[in-house]
C-alpha cells in the first residue's frame, strides 16, 4: 500500500468523522481535507501548491452563469409557498377529487407533481403534505401506511421533475465532467452538455414515476376498499367549482409550461427562464390578495404576454444603428412599454413586502443559496486536496479494474451515490462524486444526459430510504404521535421499490432518458 492510498484512506475517515460528528458539513468538507493537507504537507506527502487553485475555483463558481439560476428557482418556489398559492393549489384539488378514497390520494400524487415543478424544495412540499393532506387521508379511511409511504415519497418528486435544483447542480458538473473526459478520449470539440439537456431527459422518467405511483395507488386502494365505498370528508367545506379549480391551479400551471418550456424550444436560458420564473411568482402571489394589487398584478402578468407576442411578431423591441440604439418611434414605444410592466411589476412586489411575504422569501433564499455555494466551494477544496493524493488516478486503476467496463464502473457508482444518500445532501454528493467518477465513466460511450438521470433517480431513492432517509425525518416533524417512525419506515418500502423500479427501467432502457433530448436538441 503506497503512502498516497494511506493518506486518502485518512482524509475519507477524517471528513466523514467529521459529518457524524455533527459539525456543519460546509466545515466538514473544507476543514478536514484542508487538516489532512497540512499533516500530509509537513511529512513531505503532500505539495502546498495545490491551494494556490483555490481563489480560482471560488471565483469560477461565483461568476457561473449557470448557478445564478439556483438563488432564483430556490426564490420562485419560496414565493409559492410563502404566500399559500401551493396550499391553495394542494387544498382545492384534494377538495375536487375527494369523493373516494383513490380519488383523494390520486389528488396527493398530482398535486405533488405539479408542486415539485413549481417549488422543487423538499422539506417545504412534505411539510406542507403532510399538514393539509394527512388528516384528509387518514379521516377518508386510508390506512397510515399508506398515508404515511405516500406523503413522503410524493414530497421527493421535486428531485427529478424539472425544473429541478438538482438538475441544475448535475447540468454544470456533468457538463464539466464530459468536457474533461472528451479531452481525455482526444476530442477536442465536444458537443455541450446543458441543463435543458437534464431538464428534457429528467422529463419522461419523472412523468413514469409519477404514473408508476398512481397505478399504485389505485391498485392498492381499489383492492383494501369495497367497491364504490365514499370517502368521509375530513372538512366542512364542500366541494369546490371548476371556477374556483382553475384559478388556483391555472397560475401555477401556466407559470411551470413557461419557465419549462421557454428552456425546451430553447428561447431562454435557464438563468433567463428562473427570473422570468420570480416575475411570474410574485405577480401569483399579489393575485392573490384582494383589492387593486391584484387587479394590478393580472393586468400586469397580461401586459407581459401581450408584449411577448408583439415580439413575436417583430412589433415589440428596439432597434439599433451603428452599434448603437437608435431612438425611433419603436425603440421609444418599446422603452415606455416595458417601463410600465416594471412599474406594474414593483407595485406587486410592494404588496408582498406589506404582506409579510417577500422579505421572509428572499431571507431563507439567502440562507439555503448561501448553504449551496458554500457546499460548492467547500466540495472545490476537497477535490484540490484529493487530487494532491493522486486521488483521481487511484480511482481510475480501481474503476478499470472492474469487471463489465464502463457499466461496471457505473454500477458501483450508482452504489456508492444510493450509500452516501444515506448521510449526505444531494449537493455534497454532486459536488464530491461526479467530479471524481465523471470523468472516468463519459471517456466511454455512456451518454452524460442518461448518466445525469441514473443519478438524480437514485439519489431520489436515497431520500426515501430508511432508516437515514431526510424524507423521513421531515414527514416525522409533522406526522401525529400515533404514528410511530417505525410505521414510517415501514410505509416507504413499496414507495422505495417502485423508485428501483423507475431507476431499473431507465437503466435498462436509455432512450427514456435520451429521446425527448434528441428530438428537441
Amino acid at each position: 500500500m503506497t503512502a498516497d492510498i494511506i493518506w486518502l484512506i485518512i482524509l475519507a475517515l477524517s471528513v466523514f468523522a467529521c459529518i457524524l460528528s455533527g459539525v456543519p458539513v460546509l466545515l466538514a468538507i473544507a476543514g478536514a481535507p484542508t487538516i489532512v493537507a497540512l499533516v500530509a504537507a509537513a511529512t513531505g506527502h503532500f505539495d502546498l501548491v495545490f491551494f494556490q487553485a483555490v481563489p480560482q475555483r471560488v471565483y469560477g463558481v461565483m461568476t457561473n452563469p449557470l448557478l445564478l439560476a439556483v438563488p432564483l428557482f430556490v426564490l420562485m418556489g419560496l414565493l409559492l409557498e410563502k404566500s399559500r398559492q401551493a396550499e391553495r393549489m394542494l387544498q382545492s384539488l384534494t377538495a375536487a377529487m375527494g369523493g373516494q378514497q383513490s380519488a383523494l390520494a390520486l389528488s396527493v400524487v398530482l398535486v405533488s407533481a405539479l408542486i415539485a415543478a413549481s417549488t422543487g424544495i423538499i422539506g417545504a412540499t412534505i411539510v406542507m403534505l403532510g399538514t393539509i393532506t394527512l388528516p384528509a387521508l387518514l379521516a377518508a379511511g386510508v390506512n397510515k401506511h399508506m398515508s404515511s409511504g405516500l406523503i413522503c415519497a410524493s414530497g421527493t418528486l421535486g428531485q427529478i421533475i424539472p425544473p429541478s435544483i438538482v438538475l441544475i447542480l448535475l447540468g454544470d458538473q456533468v457538463s464539466n465532467a464530459y468536457f474533461e473526459a472528451q479531452q481525455e478520449a482526444g476530442n477536442f470539440a465536444p458537443d455541450p452538455v446543458t441543463v435543458g439537456d437534464l431538464f428534457a431527459g429528467a422529463l419522461i422518467p419523472g412523468l413514469l414515476l409519477v404514473a408508476l405511483y398512481a397505478a399504485y395507488v389505485l391498485l392498492r386502494l381499489r383492492r383494501a376498499s369495497p367497491k364504490g365505498q365514499e370517502a368521509k370528508t375530513p372538512t366542512s367545506k364542500p366541494r369546490v367549482s371548476g371556477r374556483e379549480l382553475f384559478r388556483d391551479i391555472a397560475p401555477t400551471l401556466g407559470l411551470i409550461i413557461a419557465v419549462l418550456g421557454s428552456i425546451l424550444i430553447g428561447i431562454a436560458t435557464p438563468t433567463e427562464a428562473a427570473s422570468v420564473g420570480v416575475a411570474g411568482a410574485v405577480l401569483i402571489a399579489a393575485a392573490g390578495s384582494d383589492g387593486k394589487v391584484a387587479r394590478v398584478a393580472m393586468a400586469c402578468a397580461a401586459f407581459a404576454i401581450l408584449l411577448l407576442i408583439l415580439r413575436r411578431l417583430g412589433l415589440f423591441g428596439l432597434e439599433f444603428e451603428g452599434g448603437r440604439i437608435s431612438w425611433t418611434t419603436l425603440t421609444i414605444v418599446s422603452v415606455a412599454m416595458t417601463a410600465a410592466a416594471f412599474v406594474m411589476l414593483a407595485i406587486a412586489a410592494a404588496s408582498l413586502i406589506r404582506g409579510g411575504v417577500l422579505v421572509p422569501a428572499l431571507r431563507e433564499t439567502v440562507t439555503i443559496t448561501g448553504m449551496i455555494f458554500g457546499i460548492v466551494i467547500a466540495a472545490s477544496i476537497l477535490s484540490l486536496v484529493f487530487r494532491g493524493f493522486n486521488g483521481d488516478e487511484h480511482v481510475a486503476e480501481l474503476l478499470h479494474a472492474l469487471p463489465g467496463g464502463a457499466y461496471g464502473m457505473l454500477l458501483l457508482t450508482m452504489l456508492v451515490i444510493f450509500l452516501l444518500g444515506f448521510i449526505l445532501e444531494f449537493v455534497e454528493i454532486i459536488f464530491i462524486v461526479v467530479p471524481i467518477v465523471g470523468p472516468i465513466i463519459l471517456q466511454s460511450d455512456i451518454s452524460p444526459v442518461w448518466f445525469a438521470v441514473l443519478i438524480a433517480l437514485n439519489l431520489q431513492t436515497s431520500f426515501l430510504t430508511p432508516p437515514f432517509g431526510f424524507a423521513l425525518f421531515y414527514f416525522r416533524s409533522v406526522a401525529p404521535a400515533d404514528i410511530r417512525t417505525s410505521d414510517i419506515y415501514v410505509s416507504v418500502i413499496p414507495f422505495v421499490a417502485i423508485q428501483l423500479l423507475a431507476l431499473g427501467l431507465v437503466a435498462a432502457f436509455p432512450a427514456l432518458a435520451t429521446l425527448l433530448p434528441d428530438v428537441l436538441f
